[in-house]
């Protein structure tokens, strides 16, 4: 699962160790802005994933800890950083050309932590969204890639398939972990935009899950359940993408 060395190479940012093995990394996106990142790797990590949080949360979000952990737990390393907007506090998200610029400061930071190690790209709603929009402009150095944990397919009660035009542009395999009771996500215009896409796009669903993976009580299904669900899913589905190259 090797993969060649990283070609971005930018000054080596400050980190700072944390508990649970995290390192607490400062990201420079640009002259005057940076912004902050976690990087969660066990010891026997095969792969890394850069993770970008949801619009309304940030990278310490619970989901985005608790993903983190169980991701860690399977061999996979993690990247979780913030955009620009949620270092400043505020709750309007920044222009995407910034939150493109975001995206790829980490998976140079990555590259430049864990030079040798296949990286994988990607996020919650919003992040997962940004991460493919920079893809589709340009790809990402050294990623394989990429994981969308509730692809925001449209906004909530206005079904349309617009936001996803731009995933044409991806050439490289894609995960979709979606729930189907989200609001973002009509499972029927959902399914018919991954056909189209063919082969790059892979698909997992959560029944009963809405847009933050959670299931009413009444399903039995716990949020712990869908964790462990989309562990196994992304692990198997990381080491075929790395294994094909």
């Amino acid at each position: 699962m090797a993969a060649p060395p990283c070609t971005d190479r930018h000054t080596p940012s400050p980190v700072t160790a944390t508990a649970r093995g995290l390192v607490e990394l400062t990201i420079p996106v640009s002259r005057t802005v940076r912004v902050s990142g976690l990087l969660q790797r066990p010891g026997t990590a095969q792969v890394c994933l850069v993770l970008a949080p949801g619009a309304g949360a940030g990278m310490r979000h619970p989901f985005m800890s608790a993903l983190s952990d169980e991701l860690a737990s399977r061999e996979i390393a993690t990247l979780r950083f913030e955009f620009p907007y949620m270092e400043r506090r505020s709750r309007r998200p920044d222009p995407p050309t910034i939150c493109h610029a975001t995206v790829r400061a980490a998976v140079a930071a990555a590259c430049q932590r864990l030079p040798q190690m296949p990286l994988l790209a990607g996020g919650k709603s919003f992040g997962g969204r940004m991460t493919s929009q920079a893809q589709a402009q340009q790809p990402l150095s050294e990623v394989r890639g990429l994981v969308f944990f509730g692809f925001p397919l449209h906004p909530a009660g206005r079904p349309s398939e617009e936001r996803a035009s731009h995933l044409a542009d991806v050439k490289l395999p894609m995960l979709f972990l979606q729930g189907t009771r989200d609001a973002l996500a009509q499972p029927t215009l959902l399914r018919s935009m991954l056909e189209r896409l063919g082969e790059r796009a892979s698909v997992v669903w959560f029944e009963d899950a809405d847009h933050s993976f959670h299931a009413p009580a009444s399903s039995g299904i716990t949020d712990r359940d869908i964790r462990l669900r989309m562990g196994e899913a992304i692990a198997v589905w990381a080491r075929a993408v790395i294994e094909r190259g």
